[in-house]
């Protein structure tokens, strides 16, 4: 990898912001009991192949991993997006992690229904939930990542 200090620093903040993200929601998982929903864990994933990819990309050394590693932690923040808005009630989440229609079926439909809704903020802060947070944090992050790197690029 090229090295300037703008490079670097990228690189570590693609490792650091998907590390803090999964660990905050590790956090509020098992120490506050805010088990995650189905669009949480899709969220999750978004930011656990983000630190994949970082590791990848501070072992090799390849530019284009930290891309990609932006890239996933904009996914995750574009999820949580969509997440937030349907806990907001902006729109419709999808009906299985929802409580949408009772369908033809009510009781089958109440039955089969998942224990955790995504429809329903467990926790806010100043009104914004941790989906919120989580795509503030990402859509910033993933920003910088990408101008530190055009930055070492043009150094170089």
């Amino acid at each position: 990898m090229e090295d300037s200090p703008e490079i670097r620093a990228a690189s570590w903040l693609a490792l650091a912001v998907p590390a803090a993200l999964l660990g905050g929601a590790l956090i509020a998982q098992y120490g506050f009991g805010l088990p995650p929903c189905e669009m949480c864990w899709w969220q999750r994933y978004a930011h656990i192949a983000a630190l994949v990819l970082a590791v990848a990309s501070l072992a090799l050394g390849k530019i284009g991993l930290v891309r990609l590693a932006a890239a996933a932690i904009a996914v995750g923040g574009l999820l949580g997006a969509y997440h937030a808005g349907v806990e907001y009630g902006w729109w419709t989440g999808i009906t299985s992690c929802s409580g949408g229609s009772l369908g033809n079926d009510p009781l089958a439909s109440i039955m089969n229904a998942p224990v955790i809704r995504c429809d329903v903020s467990p926790w806010d802060l100043f009104g914004i939930s941790l989906a919120g947070w989580n795509f503030l944090i990402s859509m910033a992050s993933a920003a910088a990542i990408l101008v530190l790197l055009s930055r070492g690029r043009a150094r170089i």
